[in-house]
C-alpha cells in the first residue's frame, strides 16, 4: 500500500463547503496511500479555512492559474511525446461540442485541462486520477485517459448528476472508469440504472463518513433557549425556506427557540427577507460562511440539528451533527433514510411538508428526553456505519487494486 501513488482531481479543492474531501484524502495518506492534489480554480474563502486547509491549498496544483506559456508548453511536451495519444485526445474533446456540453468553449477548456494535467502527473508518477462527483472535471479525466497513460475512477453522490445523464455523459464516465465509487445503496441504484449489468461489479458502496476522534461528543449545552443548528450553502435544494416556515409556525405557538443558520449562497437576501417578513428577527441569525473549526463551536452549542433539504446525496453535516450526539432532523430523500432510521436515531419529515417538518421540530422541543436518546443512538449508528477511517480503508483497498500504466 505505500507504494500506491493516485492524484485526487476537483473542479474546487479545497472547498470551504465539500471539507470531507479534504479529510479523506488526509485519511487516505495516512493509511499509506502517497495523494497528490489537483483543483481546477483556485478555492475560494481560504482565509476562514483552518492552517491545515490552508497549507494543502498552498500544496495543490491550480490547473487555470498556470501561466499561458506554461500551459502552452504543457501541450508541447504532450504532443512530443506522444502525437497519436494526442491527437485521440483532440479529437475527443472536438466530439463534445456534438454531444454532453455541446459546447465549443467548453469542449476546448476541457482540452486544455487535459494537457496541463497530463505533464503535471507524469512529473509526479502517476497514473491514476480520482475525481470526485463525476462532474465536468470527470471529463477531464475522460479526456487523459483517451491520451494514454492514465486510468481514472470516480465518487459518485447524486443526486443532481442523476438529473443530467445525458449533458453530463454519466453513462460513458461510468463505463471508461475504473470503478465507480457510490457513496450510498440509492446512489448505487441510479448508477445501476444508466450502466450494462456486465459492469455493476465495478460499482462498490463506500460511504462517506466523519472522524469520531475530531468530532466527539460535546457537553450538553445550558442554553436558556433551545438552539437549533442548521449548516449548509445557503440553495433552494437545501429547503431552508421550509424551515423558517416552519419556525414562525412553531413561533405562533408560543415555542421558544434560537435557529442558527451557517453557510452563504444565493438564497442568502431571500432568507434574510422572509426572516425580517416574519419578524422572527429574535429567533434566527445568519452566521456566514464559517471555518470548520468555528462550524465545530456551533455544533457545540447546538440542542438539535435540521436539514430540510429537497435534494441532498448523505450529507456529511448530518453525519458531524450526529457523532456528537446532537440529534437530528432531516427529510425522507435519496440516501438519507440509510443514515437515519426514523425515530430510532433521528427523526425524518416529508419533504416540503411544512407541517410534518414543524411536527418533527416540535417534538424534540418539549421532550429533552427524547433529544437525549436519539442523540446516543446517532452517534452510535455513525461509529457503526460511518467512521472516515475504517471506510477510507475500503477506498485504499480499491486504489491498490489499479494495475500501474505502461
Amino acid at each position: 500500500m505505500t507504494n500506491t501513488t493516485i492524484a485526487y482531481l476537483c473542479s474546487e479543492y479545497p472547498a470551504i463547503s465539500h471539507t470531507f474531501i479534504f479529510r479523506e484524502i488526509e485519511s487516505l495518506r495516512k493509511a499509506g496511500i502517497s495523494v497528490h492534489t489537483a483543483s481546477i480554480r483556485k478555492p475560494s474563502n481560504v482565509e476562514v479555512m483552518t492552517p491545515a486547509e490552508q497549507k494543502e491549498a498552498e500544496q495543490t496544483l491550480m490547473v487555470l492559474s498556470r501561466p499561458l506559456p506554461d500551459i502552452v508548453g504543457a501541450h508541447l511536451d504532450c504532443l512530443m511525446k506522444n502525437p497519436a495519444g494526442y491527437l485521440k485526445m483532440a479529437a475527443l474533446a472536438l466530439g463534445l461540442m456534438a454531444r454532453g456540453p455541446k459546447s465549443p468553449v467548453k469542449a476546448a477548456a476541457y482540452f486544455v485541462e487535459a494537457g496541463v494535467l497530463l505533464q503535471w502527473l507524469r512529473r509526479h508518477g502517476v497514473t491514476h486520477v480520482h475525481e470526485h462527483f463525476a462532474n465536468p472535471t470527470a471529463i477531464v479525466a475522460m479526456l487523459m485517459k483517451r491520451y494514454g497513460g492514465i486510468t481514472y475512477s470516480i465518487s459518485v453522490h447524486g443526486p443532481d448528476i442523476f438529473y443530467t445523464v445525458d449533458t453530463a455523459l454519466l453513462a460513458e464516465k461510468i463505463d471508461e472508469a475504473s470503478f465507480v465509487r457510490c457513496i450510498s445503496h440509492y446512489c448505487r441504484s441510479q448508477v445501476m440504472r444508466i450502466s450494462d449489468p456486465s459492469v455493476w461489479d465495478k460499482h462498490h458502496i463506500v460511504r462517506c463518513g466523519v472522524d469520531p476522534e475530531l468530532y466527539t461528543v460535546r457537553e450538553e449545552p445550558a442554553n436558556t433557549v433551545v438552539n437549533l443548528l442548521c449548516v449548509g450553502r445557503l440553495v433552494p435544494a437545501k429547503g431552508q425556506h421550509l424551515l423558517i416556515e416552519a419556525c414562525r409556525r412553531l413561533r405562533d405557538e408560543g415555542f421558544r427557540f434560537m435557529l442558527t443558520i451557517v453557510g452563504e449562497g444565493p438564497d442568502k437576501e431571500s432568507l434574510r427577507r422572509q426572516v425580517s417578513a416574519g419578524n422572527l428577527g429574535d429567533f434566527v441569525t445568519f452566521t456566514g460562511v464559517l471555518g470548520q473549526d468555528k462550524v465545530r463551536e456551533c455544533y457545540d452549542r447546538a440542542d438539535m440539528f435540521i436539514l430540510a433539504s429537497f435534494a441532498e446525496g448523505v450529507p456529511v453535516v448530518l453525519m458531524e451533527a450526529m457523532a456528537k450526539e446532537i440529534p437530528v432532523i432531516s427529510t425522507r430523500i435519496t440516501g438519507i433514510p440509510e443514515l437515519i432510521d426514523h425515530g430510532q436515531d433521528g427523526l425524518l419529515a416529508t419533504p416540503g411538508d411544512v407541517a410534518d417538518l414543524a411536527d418533527q421540530i416540535r417534538r424534540m422541543l418539549v421532550d429533552p428526553g427524547l433529544r437525549r436518546e436519539l442523540g446516543k443512538a446517532g452517534r452510535r449508528k455513525v461509529l457503526d456505519r460511518y467512521d472516515l477511517h475504517r471506510n477510507n480503508l475500503e477506498m485504499a483497498d480499491l486504489f491498490t487494486r489499479q494495475e500501474p500504466m505502461r
